[in-house]
């Protein structure tokens, strides 16, 4: 039986360009390429590649294209497009970029099968699982409750060229491509978690399509109600809840290959607040609509299970996204109020849109609790991590050093941009309170990092990462390979770690 969430295969070939058999057959092309780059193309298309080279009326900028129509009848493809790569770094991240810049452009104009060819610079079954994720990335649409504007395109039949690749490495190419499928699948899946408006992502519907994607897959899922998460003394996802007339919910996922050891186990956090009105300490206005993205890292969690079982990682895997709503109602915690974690640790409440803290405090018990041994969080967590690092880079904070640089290699690799930023002890006492152990926020300075230590309070020593992705979950304006909306960050980053060698005490 097929599975409910998946697409169509990328078909992957590695026949010369002459052969691929496609409506439009795209080709990066760089800066100081020549005419002859890509073998037969300016020919095949009575040399226009070379007019338009001389004329500059195509100089291979970054994701400018260039199209035109192939009149040798010796050839398959109909047209090709050549997708300006620029003149810097030619890796997996430029190759990503240009096949979902290029994928967009060839849905909008409606073309039913496209071909990718793989040009770049590294290893060459990265740069085609890379084009394959970039591909299945164009294939998004935000507008799915729009009823006036016609509807999109379908996505059209993509195929990945490793051109005249020999039979080992096409047959090791096509696996990349079939893994790259999987996880610009899972990213958009996430991307359409956090594009659901509020009233129809509640909590609890949350919990439910998470679980219903994961569950396919061979994920187990357990759901927790509000009256289990009383027994397990969360007492800071409930004060959080306690606003809201939807209440809370702790979902949990596991991922157990056979034969895997004990450990490592790796643990997944996610921030799941399904929409974000600050509570008491209310948000302006302005923008707070893009509050239903407040559940974007429990989605990478989520999405990133599903990955990991598709992909059949080797190690077990732990996913806990704690999700409610922060509403400002009569029963909702107040500046001032304290609450008991299921630590133990007492929190001075003293701004209640520091909610996302409080949550992640419980769910990163919770995973120490169900044995975790490295721990991750992600969560659109500070306005201040965007101050610092604008939206493009996600901010990483965590101990011990080597355990955030493998997470943000893994980053890199995967795409997600990400940047380490200091966590000195000196930071926690910012958040010493007078009547508590601790309070939920350390003020503007810093406000990123101080978070980051609170939440290091909750990891008690376990190798831990941070991830804060406030900047990065959304983008305020569209460009060439990221539609304005929801980004699906972290969700290959994710992924990624479980097939990373953890070392163990």
């Amino acid at each position: 039986m097929p599975l409910a969430y998946s697409s169509p295969p990328i078909v992957c070939t590695g026949g010369p360009l002459s052969a691929i058999d496609a409506d439009l057959l795209i080709i990066p092309w760089f800066e100081d390429d020549g005419p002859g780059a890509a073998a037969g193309v300016d020919g095949a298309t009575g040399g226009e590649i070379a007019r338009a080279l001389s004329a500059r009326e195509f100089q291979a900028k970054t994701y400018e294209l260039f199209l035109a129509t192939v009149n040798d009848s010796s050839w398959r493809a109909r047209r090709v497009a050549l997708i300006g790569g620029g003149s810097g770094e030619r890796g997996s991240a430029l190759i990503r970029r240009l096949a979902t810049t290029a994928g967009l452009a060839a849905r909008q104009r409606r073309v039913g099968r496209v071909a990718f060819a793989v040009r770049g610079a590294g290893d060459p079954l990265e740069l085609a699982q890379a084009a394959a994720e970039g591909l299945t990335l164009a294939e998004f649409h935000p507008g799915k409750y729009k009823t006036a504007d016609p509807a999109p395109a379908p996505p059209p039949v993509w195929t990945v060229v490793m051109i005249d690749a020999e039979d080992r490495l096409l047959s090791e190419g096509c696996g990349a491509v079939a893994r790259g499928r999987i996880l610009g699948e899972c990213s958009n899946m996430a991307r359409e978690l956090a594009n659901e408006p509020g009233n129809a992502l509640t909590p609890r519907e949350f919990a439910n399509r998470t679980a219903a994607l994961a569950s396919e897959v061979g994920v187990e899922v357990e759901i927790l109600d509000e009256r289990q998460i009383e027994a397990l003394g969360m007492g800071l996802l409930l004060g959080v809840a306690r606003g809201s007339a939807e209440p809370p919910r702790l979902i949990v996922f596991r991922y157990n290959p056979p034969g895997a050891p004990e450990k490592p186990l790796l643990g997944l956090v996610g921030k799941g607040i399904t929409f974000d009105t600050g509570g008491i300490s209310i948000k302006p206005a302005e923008k707070m609509e893009q509050m239903k993205d407040d559940m974007a890292g429990g989605a990478a969690v989520a999405c990133a299970m599903r990955a990991i079982a598709l992909l059949k990682a080797p190690m077990r895997v732990l996913g806990v996204v704690p999700t409610t709503e922060n509403m400002p109602g009569g029963r909702a915690i107040k500046p001032g109020d304290v609450l008991k974690s299921a630590a133990g640790k007492t929190v001075e409440v003293i701004n209640t849109d520091a909610e996302g803290r409080l949550i992640l405090g419980d769910g990163l018990w919770y995973a120490r609790k169900l044995g975790a041994t490295h721990l991750v969080d992600v969560a659109t967590l500070t306005g201040a991590v965007v101050v610092a690092l604008g939206k493009i880079t996600s901010g990483l904070f965590g101990a011990p050093e080597a355990w955030v640089d493998q997470v943000r290699r893994a980053a890199d690799r995967a795409g997600d941009r990400a940047w380490p930023m200091p966590l000195f002890d000196e930071y926690r006492d910012q958040i010493k309170s007078d009547i508590a152990d601790m309070m939920n926020t350390g003020g503007r300075a810093a406000g990123s990092i101080t978070a980051a230590m609170f939440l290091k309070e909750f990891a008690d020593g376990l190798p831990w990462v941070h991830m804060d992705i406030a900047g990065t979950a959304w983008a305020d304006e569209a460009k060439p390979y990221l539609p304005k909306g929801p980004s699906g960050v972290a969700v290959r980053t994710l992924a990624a770690l479980a097939f990373e060698k953890l070392d163990v005490k």
